[in-house]
């Protein structure tokens, strides 16, 4: 928690002449129960936009030259400047010229921020990277702030930094300058221009709901209070807030426990009694939703947030039934369950806790409304609920914090658990059966194409079958859209891949396709290219060593890491809850590259084998790369859920290649492998890579240090990409890295040796060079070995190598628990030196 600042405004105030501008002179602030942030546009010299977070009593504050992205891949400069006074935060207006800061102020975006790490922000700024979450009206989700180092050691007047956005779902990779096209004041309505000329807020106009909470981790400050004009402006349509799905809900007093409506999600907005109905996309509803517009016209005004449900003959909520009920085909009756209130005419309540925004519904409602009904809650223990859930053949549970506020998109503070898989999906075919309709083949976009997911071939009625097949023939196409091909075809008809299907299933198997699929309805409320891979229920920490597993694991509990005198027991669901946790530690090396596994069906005491290519069948989040020259396709993935579905097939190592899969022919990094003899001890080793170390410095490359998880260490080396066509290839860095070795060899015969026979290794450290090839692969960074014990290949820092170094000391037992260690390799990426520099350097040195 921050605590009430010192007086660290003089630099601010001494910038400015009060007597001239009409900002705050402020004061320090005292903690409050939000964080609050603002970005402000301002049109000084240059057009550029002020990030502002509040900390300590203050607004940090940084000058964003090109304004925020949310784009990834966009890396924003922003410079450090002055602390700003709280109450800056609402300050909109024109600053005289030539005053510090001329021109004019708006106010682009403002809410709450969340730091990932609460505890450490002031050790976080201090070092020079502070990750944190946006709870905007138009920035959301998270980013990191990363300071540049001043270049060539120079000391610089200013402090570099830049912006980046996490990949999230808030990101929009490729658009993320589409956010700054909005023109308006957040506050007021009112563009640069209007309000250079003075003309007075436009609060019509003005979308200026109070800010949101962003997640769990928040520490509780006081966020800016919005006018009464703005807070009685009531949204035409709010972003809804999403579930993140995990395998096993959470416990604790924190959390509410709701049913899993089986419906449409819907927002409710009643003004001057007219009632309109939105699906989560924004789509307008209301004309088929009837009964519950009429039934809400008689509510005072408010935005309320509900599902919409068909009610079956024993008086429970039914997809199939509500879908019956949609085509004319059924008249059961129509309930809208309302589960939060975001704005009661008068007041945004979307800043209050949970349980305020529900105890103002369960008011608003009707107490015994036939079509409007209170969805209540459930405070006792989530896995108690979840159980009583299935028990009743509901969908799941929806887990949410009492004391959180209401924050659109998907965040930290509201989950999903389900009693069995249930997701939607995209048609890309379909057979004919004796009743008409045999089975759908249905599939989700990854990477722009359509990944094959299965074969759905039942809960179709005959009345259904009726009305899919026409639906389909329209769509008929000559061509298959599916990435990745069915067992079989011949009885397929192919269609365009525009109609989206509910289907609920019983897993997923070995080949990473559903299993005991069934159709429930088609989904109207999201369009197909919407559609993504259904993602793996984040694991939950369990009370004890148990893990629970991924929803859809076959054989979680089966045994690849057998006990040791100092491990338990380690099941294929422990090694997806290791992956799931470190996934973007892994994916940092792994990601993009072509990759070979080495996998334990049976464990590690049965039979090992080693996958160096691309399987039939294979899950499609492992995708297929074709490399030049060879003639079957490598492996490699790119996210958690390929990172899974590994788990899925027991791949307990990860071996990627030295280059990525779209320039397998260029090098951007060098593994040298120490690999001492039976009986060396192994602070030789260390002495070694210290050396090596030192002579590769000594070329201008920045080597890193890797445990194995055996008895050797690794020495990383990553490099730039070449400045011009025709650089450095495999060759080439191959034959650098055998003279560097050849270096140490020649000078220290005795300890060192660069050849592969045994009988020349006899007392030495072998330095191999060879995984320096276009083909060759070295463990990744934090994988797991199959080794007893489960070990994993750790980097470490420098400062760790040194005597009493156990190169196995680091395993997945301990790794699950606790906090996340730190990473000694997070400026490895930004380290890559040139390889031509270097060669021409030992060369010399030859």
């Amino acid at each position: 928690m921050p605590s009430l600042a010192r007086d660290n405004l003089q630099p601010y105030r001494a910038k400015r002449n009060f007597a001239r501008t009409s900002e705050p002179q402020g004061a320090p602030g005292a903690a409050g129960e939000r964080l609050a942030f603002v970005v402000q546009r301002h049109d000084a010299r240059r057009l550029h936009y002020d990030l502002r977070l509040e900390w300590g009593g203050v607004l940090k504050s940084w000058a964003v030259t090109r304004g925020p992205s949310l784009d990834p891949a966009d890396k924003r400069l922003a410079v450090e400047v002055e602390d700003h006074p709280l109450d800056y935060a609402s300050f909109e207006g024109t600053i005289p010229k030539p005053d510090y800061g001329g021109g004019t102020v708006q106010l682009f975006d403002r809410g709450v921020w969340a730091p990932l790490d609460p505890d450490n922000v002031d050790r976080d700024l201090a070092k020079g990277e502070l990750k944190f979450v946006l709870a905007g009206e138009r920035l959301k989700g998270g980013f990191v702030l990363v300071r540049m180092k001043p270049r060539g050691g120079k000391t610089e007047s200013r402090n570099n930094w830049l912006l980046i956005k996490e990949k999230d779902s808030m990101a929009t990779p490729g658009q993320g300058d589409d956010v700054l096209r909005a023109e308006t004041s957040i506050a007021s309505g009112r563009t640069l221009a209007q309000i250079a000329k003075g003309e007075a807020a436009n609060t019509a106009k003005a979308d200026t709901p109070k800010p949101k909470a962003a997640s769990k981790a928040a520490p509780k400050t006081k966020a800016p209070k919005a006018s009464a004009a703005e807070a009685a402006a009531m949204p035409r349509f709010v972003e809804p807030q999403l579930c993140r799905l995990v395998a096993s809900p959470p416990n604790g007093a924190d959390w509410l426990h709701e049913l899993k409506i089986d419906g449409y999600r819907l927002q409710l907005r009643v003004e001057a009694g007219k009632a309109t109905l939105r699906t989560r996309t924004g789509l307008d509803w209301t004309e088929r939703f009837p009964a519950i517009a009429e039934a809400a016209a008689a509510l005072p005004d408010a935005i309320i947030d509900g599902e919409a449900a068909a009610l079956d003959a024993e008086g429970q909520p039914d997809f199939p039934t509500l879908q019956a009920v949609l085509s004319g085909a059924s008249k059961a009756k129509l309930v809208f369950f309302a589960f939060d209130l975001l704005h009661d005419g008068k007041r945004d309540l979307r800043g209050e806790t949970l349980e305020a925004r529900k105890s103002a519904l369960r008011k608003l409602l009707p107490p015994k409304g036939a079509v409007l009904r209170y969805l209540e809650h459930f405070p006792a223990p989530g896995d108690a609920v979840l159980a009583s859930a299935c028990r009743l053949e509901m969908e799941g549970i929806v887990s949410k914090r009492r004391d959180a506020a209401y924050a659109s998109g998907r965040g930290e503070s509201w989950t999903k658990a389900k009693c069995r898989g249930r997701d939607e999906f995209v048609i890309g075919g379909f057979s004919r059966g004796a009743r008409g309709l045999g089975a759908l083949l249905v599939g989700a976009w990854r990477d722009g194409k359509l990944a094959y997911l299965g074969r759905v071939g039942t809960g179709f009625s005959a009345a259904t079958s009726a009305q899919l097949v026409p639906r389909l023939a329209k769509l008929e196409r000559r061509t298959k859209p599916f990435l990745g091909t069915p067992a079989k075809t011949s009885d397929v008809v192919w269609v365009e891949p525009e109609l989206v299907a509910e289907v609920a299933y019983g897993g997923w198997t070995e080949e990473g396709l559903l299993r005991h699929a069934s159709f429930q309805g088609l989904r109207e409320d999201k369009p197909a290219k919407a559609v993504m891979p259904p993602p793996e229920p984040e694991p939950t920490p369990a009370p004890k060593s148990r893990v629970k597993p991924p929803l859809g694991m076959s054989n979680p509990d089966r045994v690849l890491w057998p006990a040791t005198a100092e491990s338990p027991v380690l099941t294929k669901a422990d090694l997806a809850a290791y992956y799931a946790r470190f996934a973007d530690r892994i994916l940092e090396h792994v990601a993009g590259r072509p990759l070979s596994l080495l996998r334990a069906p049976d464990g590690i005491t049965g039979g090992l084998f080693f996958q160096r290519h691309a399987m039939p069948g294979q899950s499609p989040l492992v995708r297929a790369v074709q490399v030049e020259g060879q003639a079957k396709p490598y492996m490699r993935i790119d996210d958690a859920a390929g990172l899974a579905a590994l788990a899925q097939v027991s791949a307990v190592e990860l071996h990627p290649w030295g280059a990525k899969a779209d320039a397998p022919a260029v090098p951007d990094r060098l593994v040298f492998d120490l690999d001492p003899d039976e009986g060396i001890p192994f602070v030789r080793v260390l002495d070694g890579a210290l050396e090596l170390r030192d002579r590769l410095k000594a070329l201008g490359l920045a080597p890193f240090a890797r445990v194995t998880g055996g008895k050797g260490l690794h020495v990383v080396v990553p490099l730039a990409p070449p400045k011009r066509d025709g650089g450095p290839g495999w060759p080439e860095a191959k034959g650098f890295a055998r003279l560097v070795c050849a270096l140490m060899e020649r000078d220290a015969p005795d300890r060192y040796t660069t050849t592969l026979a045994k009988k020349a290794r006899k007392g030495r450290i072998f330095l191999d060079y060879l995984r320096n090839d276009r083909l060759s692969t070295a463990i990744a960074s934090w994988s797991p070995r199959a080794r007893p014990g489960a070990p994993v290949a750790r980097p470490i820092a420098w400062s760790a190598v040194k005597p009493g170094l156990d190169p196995a000391g680091w395993k997945i037992a301990a790794l699950l628990q606790g906090k996340m260690p730190a990473d000694p390799w997070a400026d490895f990426a930004a380290a890559a030196g040139s390889l031509r520099d270097a060669m021409q350097k030992v060369s010399r040195a030859a």
